[in-house]
Parts: C-alpha cells; sequence; structure tokens
C-alpha cells in the first residue's frame, strides 16, 4: 500500500480535535487545516484546482494510471499529494485544491496577491459547464461529502443550509453552494489564471470529447514523457464503463473512491458522466433560470456562454 505523509497529517487533525464541541472543532480544523495546505503548497511541483464534480478525480485515476505505465509504480493509489514521490523520486508532487473554499481559500489569496510562494509550479485549472455541476452537486454534498468537509464549509456560510431537507432547486439557487457560487469560482480564477503562462485551463467536456489530444495537452503542459501508447491505453483505462467496473470492485485504495451503497445509484462516485445532462434533468423554469444566470454571468472564456 502506498502511504501519504501528507494524507496522514490530515486525518491526524480531524481525529485528535474529533472529541471537541462543535465551535473549537470547526476553528481550530479550519486553523490547522489551513497551515497543512501552506504546507502542501509550498512542497508541491504541480497544481490542481478544481471544484468537486467536474472531473478532477477522473483526471488525476488518468494521471496515476500515466505515472504507473512508465514508471512502473502503483495504479491503484490515485494520487492527491506526496503518493507519486514516495514512490519514485523523479515523479513530482501535487497540490490538489478548490483554492476558494473554507481553509483551501488560501491558495486563492496567493495567488491575488501573486505571491512568491507559486514560483515554479504550474497550475492546471479543471472547468466544467456550472449547469452539470450544480447538478451533481448537489447529489455529492446531500450524500457523500464527509461532515468534516460540511462542517467547515457551512461554519463561513452567509446563508444556511439543511443537506437533509434542501430539494434540488433550492440548492441550485443557493447562493453560498449552488449556481451563484459555482460562476464566482469560475470567474475568480479566470481572472488570476488568464495572463499566466505557468498556467493551463482544461475543460470537462474537452477531456470527455477527445480524452488522447486533451491528455496530451496536458502531459505537454507539466512536461510528462508519456508515450501515445500510454495515452491511448490510459483513455481505454478512463473508460466510464471501465471506471464504473473498478469502483464497483473497490479497486483503488482511496477511500473517496470506494463504493458506498450497491442500492442507491446516486451515491456513486462515478454516476453517468454525461456533458449536457443537466438539460434532461431540471424541469423548465430552473433550467431557463440556469442559462440566463450564466449567459449574463460567467467569463465568456470557459464557452459555456454560448452553449449549454
Amino acid at each position: 500500500m502506498v502511504l501519504s505523509i501528507d494524507r496522514g497529517l490530515h486525518w491526524t487533525i480531524l481525529v485528535l480535535t474529533a472529541p471537541l464541541p462543535h465551535g473549537p472543532r470547526v476553528k481550530l480544523r479550519y486553523r490547522w487545516l489551513k497551515k497543512l495546505q501552506l504546507r502542501l503548497l509550498d512542497k508541491a511541483n504541480l497544481l490542481m484546482i478544481r471544484h468537486p464534480k467536474t472531473g478532477g478525480t477522473w483526471l488525476r485515476a488518468m494521471l496515476t494510471h500515466l505515472y504507473a505505465q512508465h514508471y512502473g509504480i502503483s495504479e491503484r493509489r490515485v494520487f492527491k499529494s506526496d503518493e507519486l514521490a514516495r514512490q519514485n523520486s523523479e515523479l513530482p508532487r501535487w497540490a490538489i485544491t478548490n483554492g476558494t473554499a473554507s481553509w483551501e481559500k488560501v491558495v486563492g489569496e496567493l495567488f491575488e496577491e501573486n505571491s512568491p510562494r507559486l514560483a515554479g509550479k504550474k497550475t492546471l485549472f479543471v472547468a466544467r459547464h456550472p449547469g452539470d455541476i450544480v447538478v451533481s452537486w448537489y447529489i455529492q454534498y446531500t450524500k457523500r461529502t464527509k461532515r468534516f468537509k460540511r462542517e467547515l464549509l457551512e461554519w463561513e456560510a452567509t446563508n444556511a443550509i439543511d443537506r437533509a431537507d434542501i430539494t434540488r432547486e433550492d440548492f441550485i439557487r443557493h447562493p453560498d453552494f449552488g449556481l451563484p457560487w459555482l460562476i464566482r469560482y469560475h470567474n475568480f480564477w479566470a481572472g488570476q489564471l488568464k495572463d499566466r503562462d505557468d498556467a493551463l485551463i482544461v475543460r470537462y467536456e474537452d477531456l470527455r470529447h477527445d480524452t488522447a489530444a486533451t491528455l496530451r495537452r496536458i502531459a505537454d503542459f507539466i512536461g510528462a514523457p508519456f508515450t501515445d501508447e500510454e495515452i491511448a491505453s490510459t483513455v481505454a483505462f478512463g473508460d466510464f464503463d471501465n471506471m464504473r467496473k473498478l469502483e464497483s470492485n473497490n479497486y483503488f485504495s482511496n477511500n473517496s473512491l470506494k463504493l458506498r451503497s450497491t442500492s442507491d445509484p446516486e451515491m456513486r462516485k462515478v454516476r453517468r458522466a454525461q456533458v449536457g445532462g443537466y438539460r434532461d434533468d431540471l424541469d423548465p423554469d430552473i433550467l431557463a433560470w440556469v442559462d440566463q444566470q450564466i449567459a449574463d454571468q460567467l467569463d465568456p472564456v470557459f464557452g459555456y456562454r454560448e452553449a449549454g
């Protein structure tokens, strides 16, 4: 098994603070996890910024498979920080973050300051159509998100949320968790990354439409020597049906990728992987509102304002 010191520190913080009452527990976790985020960033060579349900885990699983083919390391532990480097010192350390929410927003603050702590680090940003994110994010937040993450997110939220009772439509409209937040999130990173030559924006839709070509773009950007044959093998590995099968068999050693329920398909990590699926999911009124918000407010750099 590939052990991660970084992930071990993360869980140590959670275990040590677990007995505390809610208020002190959340405040202490916020402070310590923020320090850990800075530690991870300082040691990282590469930074991946992604919101939940943008395909970041799928991309990391494929990158892990590429590293495994080329360097002979394990493909069953999908990296999140130091897992690659602990198996082969030639491999990079990654920092995986949303960069703007809860303790992770310290990363966004460094970008706003153009901090020297970012020097020498390449940044990969994973974008996805906010309409598709928000539908999947509703299911993720109400069915899969760990309690400690929900506590920290809700602690700083201006508007209360009750995951047990909130409807999908109310979640979509929620200013701190729904579509308004996702638009602000994408716009923030568009503004921070558009003038940086050490940053690459990758769209989930492009990964789905032409996985091989998009993986090649990423490999060239991060300076990884993956061959066309290795990329072709990884495209097959990352196919939706194969990923569903791997999840069902608990192939990956990451707890976050374990199958939570065999009876509720909505609790799968690999759920549907559709592009534009939100259009079939939503009633006409909320669909029109979603499309209008995106058309009026989302930065055009992503190409989502013109095509739903």
